[in-house]
């Protein structure tokens, strides 16, 4: 099937991980034959992933961006405007979970530092890309979210409230952006075999979790990627503020 973003320009966040979902995503969309920007605090990373996708036959560029800073944001936006052209999709998928501890126990460093990478950071991206693909008439933004935005987390205040921000951002940018032809789709992720995710979670618990999984396994980032790459494509045009829980079953609860 064609997806219709051949000759797109993407912006994908935290994709400099080598297991990663952003990593994932953007070698999908370059295969689909979009121009990938690679953004992430991690510049060799980046970069490693921008060679990758040259060497595919895409033009891609990797930036050091830390997005909790809203003009080192809006200026990577438009180098990237610059260097690739007027910007078509964008994938918020670059996010911490900088300190796993109960209510009282958590840093107030730790929450502000959180709230500043996983909500502002995306917003700050929308904010900075979002007129353009309004005023040509077509868009795609994917907020790449998880299960602990639907449940919570013990231990995670910080990061289980900015994956529940992600959903009601997008689905106001789909509002306003619906007549313009843009669209915005929150994707929550259950656990996925990331290094990400290998170095939050202790083994014990990572069996556990497997376990309350009807699939009784963890999801792949190529799975994830060809969610991601349907989202943002134009066959999924109709599809906006939409809350996409991609979990294997974990949050049925089934035991």
């Amino acid at each position: 099937m064609d997806l219709g973003i051949a000759g797109k320009v993407a912006i994908v966040t935290g994709a400099a991980a080598k297991l990663g979902n952003g990593r994932a995503i953007a070698l999908a969309l370059a295969r689909e034959g979009a121009d990938v920007a690679v953004a992430d605090i991690d510049i060799a990373g980046a970069e490693n992933v921008a060679r990758e996708i040259r060497e595919m036959g895409r033009r891609s560029l990797a930036l050091q961006v830390d997005q909790g800073d809203y003009e080192a944001v809006a200026a990577a936006a438009a180098r990237i405007a610059e260097e690739l052209g007027p910007i078509d999709i964008l994938v918020n998928n670059a996010a911490i979970l900088s300190n796993i501890a109960l209510l009282d126990k958590m840093e107030v460093s730790a929450w502000d530092q959180e709230v500043k990478v996983n909500l502002s950071g995306p917003y700050y991206w929308i904010r900075a890309v979002f007129p353009g693909m309004a005023e040509r008439g077509w868009g795609r933004i994917v907020n790449i979210s998880s299960v602990a935005g639907l449940s919570g987390g013990v231990g995670q205040a910080g990061y289980a409230s900015t994956k529940a921000g992600l959903g009601g951002l997008a689905k106001t940018v789909a509002l306003e952006g619906a007549r313009a032809g843009v669209t915005a789709n929150t994707l929550y992720l259950g656990i996925i075999e990331t290094e990400g995710a290998k170095g939050n979670i202790r083994p014990d618990m990572w069996e556990r979790i497997v376990k309350r999984n009807a699939m009784r396994r963890p999801g792949t980032v190529e799975e994830v990627a060809n969610m991601v790459a349907f989202l943002v494509s134009q066959q999924a045009s109709f599809l906006t503020g939409a809350d996409i829980i991609m979990d294997g079953g974990q949050s049925l609860f089934v035991f």
